[in-house]
Order: C-alpha cells, then sequence, then structure tokens
C-alpha cells in the first residue's frame, strides 16, 4: 500500500516539475516576443502619420 501511494507521488511531482519548466519556457519565450514587438513599434514610429 505504501509503495503505490509513494509510486503516485513521485509521478506526481515529476508532472509537477514537467508542467512547471513548460510554464517558465512559455512565459520567456513570450515575453520576449512582446519586447521585440514593442522595439519594433518604437522604432516605426517616425513613420506613422494620422
Amino acid at each position: 500500500m505504501e509503495e503505490r501511494t509513494y509510486k503516485a507521488m513521485q509521478r506526481g511531482g515529476a508532472l509537477n516539475i514537467t508542467l512547471g519548466i513548460i510554464a517558465l519556457v512559455t512565459g520567456i519565450a513570450s515575453g520576449v516576443l512582446l519586447i521585440v514587438s514593442g522595439a519594433r513599434l518604437l522604432a516605426a514610429k517616425s513613420k506613422i502619420i494620422f
């Protein structure tokens, strides 16, 4: 009984670590894309005519 509980906790922990790493990488990638996009908009600011 204890072995099953240990294995279930081990799988749950591994899944949490995996999902955390995926969320971290996704957040960093989206942040970089937002910064690049903003920099391009600022660079093209002088070309925009209203």
